[in-house]
Formats: structure tokens, C-alpha cells, sequence
């Protein structure tokens, strides 16, 4: 049978741009069940030789010898292949025995994580949490019990989850890193840092310095902004000024963006807004996808002083006369200061009519703290997000 070609014409140019953009789609689409496929089978293939390997040493039938060994039976027998080494095999181990534990599987059936995961996981086909029996050979071919992998595992990779078993000092800090680093799409390095800096607790903090209308535009808020800042790579000095932290945040740009979060997209440093016959300049302007808003950050080498705000209000309604978008939200402020007396700012913020917060930066690694008790709260907002995709 004769087939015809039939060329496609569209009425007008914009059309070009709609077809396109399906086809980019498209690609996309399959790209990243991809790269999930593929992260699955990682995942898969480290549990299971995990498992096992934790099965023959907890048994004594090996020792740290026989793993060696094994090591360089596997670089024998396929030279090509990475991350069978015999470090990697013992942190397959790890991620093995810390997460077949039932004080794991309590807390993420507490926190109800397994509601939401299974979304994320259904179209690569879901490791069912179960207790199924599967036949796993011992060095004497016993029967062995198999135990499944957790579905809240494939939310990200194995390298980051070597850095949250190795880093972490709770189940419930290990769980939010898991989602954290899956949210936010972090590389392994970025995952570090975060945890070294304790991005949990300035997270899911609830005592957070915002002004009532910050949290009546943005009911979620308090899950995507930060109120403490890391700067410990700009090297900054006991006495410094603001052309110092600006100067070295504009240096360290990657960094930053990385201490605030991904979302943050950085449009200028010193941007200038009219206000009557007066040109004024912003610190730094950003851009925050997941909001859909214009971010605002005023840097402060003293601690809070009210009328900081009053500055901030004026920058938020030129930014939202005159630069904001019809199709972007109301524009943010955030006030970066070394410190602030949380009073001062709860009086000073209540009758700001401003989505404005302050939030202090340190020059280097605050104490540890104690995990706050939010994960259930995030779990929920990260389960709502995904049941609207």
C-alpha cells in the first residue's frame, strides 16, 4: 500500500513553539523514568549483595578476608566494572543492616511515607514492602529469608545514601535527607554539605522570624525557607563589614545558592528600583521557582534593627509594582543579619503589611541541635506536592 506524507503546517508561528515544546516533553519523559530505572537497579543490586554479604558474616561462614577476596574475584572476573570494590562492598553491607531494622520501618510507617513514595516509585515498578520469602543460597545452600527493599530507599542514590548512614545520627534525620535530597535533586556533594550544616534543623524549625503575612501568602512556607545560613566558605572574619559578605556571597555564588536551597535562582546583585526620583538597590534579587516569586535578600553586618524592615517594605512594593509579573506571586524579603532579638523582630514584623522574614547566617558551623520533631509535618507537605503532579 502506498503511504503519504503528510506535512504537518501550522497557522502561525506560536504553533512551532507548542509542538516543540511537546517533543521536549517527550524526551524528558522517557529520560527521566531513565535515569529511575536505572537508579532502581542500583539500588536493587546493593541491597541484595548487602544482604547477602551481611547474612554470610553474621553467620561466620566469612570474614573480612573472604570479602577481600570477593572484591578481586568480581575486578576478575569484569575489570570494567566500578563500585565493586572491597569498601563499597562493606557500605552495601551498611546500607543493608541499617535500614532492615524495625526501628526504621516504625518510623517511616509513623510518618506514613510509604503513602506518597509508591507514587514516585509505581511507574518503574515498586519494591513492595512485604514478608515474602525468597530462596537466597548460603555458602551451605540453605534457605535464607530475603527481606525486601523499603520503597523509600529509591528516592535517591546510593552515594547519597552512603553519606546520610555515614553522617547521620537519627532514623529520623536519615528520613529527612532522604526526602530532602530527593526534593531538592541534590548531588552527592550538595547532600553533604547540607547535613554537615544541618540543614534539617533550620529547616523544620518552627520558631521561624516571619511576619503574619509571609505566612498567610505562603501557608508552606516554613518548609522552604531557611532561617539560618552557613558562611562558613566565605572565611569571614570576627569583625567585618557588608561589602565583605556581599563581596564574598557574590564570589560564592554556587555555595549560596546551595545554603538557601535550588529553587533559588539568582538574577542580580544591586538591582536598582525607582522609587519617585530616588534609584534604590537591593543586595541581591532572586528568582524561586517553587514559589513562583522574586526574592529580595538585604545583607546586614549588625544585628536586627527595626527599621531594616521598613527598608524591605519599600524594595517589596517597587518589586511588585514594577518588575513583578501578572503570573508571578507577591515578591519575598528576607532580612540575612548575624544575629537578631527574636522579641525586637516578633513586634517589629507584626504590623508588617510585607511577606518579609529575618533570618541570621554564621560565620562557621553552629552546635548541634536537637532534631526537631517536624518530620511528620514534612512528609505531609511533600505528599500533598506529589498527589497534585
Amino acid at each position: 500500500m502506498d503511504k503519504k506524507t503528510v506535512q504537518i503546517i501550522p497557522s502561525n508561528p506560536d504553533d512551532f513553539e507548542r509542538q516543540f515544546a511537546y517533543v521536549d516533553s517527550i524526551i524528558n519523559k522517557h529520560r527521566t523514568t531513565a535515569i529511575a530505572t536505572v537508579n532502581m537497579e542500583s539500588l536493587l543490586t546493593a541491597w541484595e549483595v548487602g544482604q547477602y554479604i551481611s547474612i554470610q558474616l553474621k553467620s561466620s561462614h566469612w570474614g573480612s578476608k573472604v570479602v577481600s577476596e570477593l572484591a578481586d574475584y568480581l575486578k576478575r572476573q569484569n575489570p570494567k566494572r566500578r563500585g565493586f570494590g572491597k569498601r563499597n562492598l562493606y557500605n552495601m553491607v551498611k546500607f543493608f543492616d541499617t535500614y532492615n531494622t524495625v526501628e526504621f520501618a516504625r518510623i517511616t510507617q509513623k510518618s506514613k511515607i510509604s503513602e506518597f513514595v509508591q507514587l514516585e516509585t509505581a511507574q518503574i515498578g515498586s519494591v513492595e514492602e512485604s514478608n515474602e520469602i525468597v530462596q537466597l543460597p548460603t555458602a551451605q545452600l540453605s534457605v535464607q529469608t530475603m527481606v525486601l527493599m523499603p520503597n523509600i530507599l529509591a528516592l535517591t542514590t546510593f552515594t547519597n545514601h552512603v553519606e546520610i548512614f555515614n553522617r547521620c545520627n537519627s532514623y529520623e534525620e536519615s528520613v529527612f535527607y532522604m526526602l530532602y535530597a530527593h526534593h531538592q535533586r541534590l548531588k552527592t556533594e550538595e547532600l553533604r554539605r547540607c547535613i554537615v550544616t544541618q540543614t534539617h534543623v533550620a529547616l523544620l524549625g518552627k520558631e521561624k522570624m516571619m511576619s503574619p503575612k509571609l505566612r498567610d501568602s505562603y501557608p508552606n512556607i516554613d518548609f522552604v525557607l531557611k532561617d539560618k545560613a552557613i558562611v562558613d566558605f566565605l572565611n569571614l572574619p570576627q569583625k567585618h563589614n557588608e561589602h565583605h559578605l556581599h563581596k564574598g556571597l557574590i564570589e560564592h555564588m554556587k555555595e549560596f545558592i546551595l545554603e538557601l536551597g535550588k529553587d533559588f535562582l539568582f538574577v542580580d546583585s544591586e538591582y536598582a528600583v525607582q522609587v519617585g526620583s530616588s534609584t534604590k538597590r537591593i543586595d541581591l534579587l532572586f528568582y524561586h521557582r517553587a514559589l513562583q516569586c522574586l526574592v529580595a535578600i538585604e545583607l546586614k553586618a549588625v544585628d536586627f534593627e527595626p527599621e531594616f524592615v521598613g527598608k524591605m517594605d519599600m524594595y517589596l512594593e517597587a518589586l511588585d509594582r514594577d518588575v513583578k509579573r501578572d503570573n508571578e506571586n507577591p515578591s519575598i524579603g528576607i532580612i540575612l543579619c548575624p544575629s537578631a532579638d527574636r522579641s525586637m523582630v516578633e513586634y517589629t514584623l507584626s504590623r508588617s503589611l510585607s511577606p518579609t522574614m529575618v533570618a541570621e547566617y554564621r560565620r562557621k558551623l553552629i552546635p548541634q541541635e536537637v532534631m526537631q520533631k517536624s518530620l511528620d509535618e514534612y512528609c505531609s507537605y511533600l505528599g500533598g506536592n506529589l498527589n497534585k503532579n
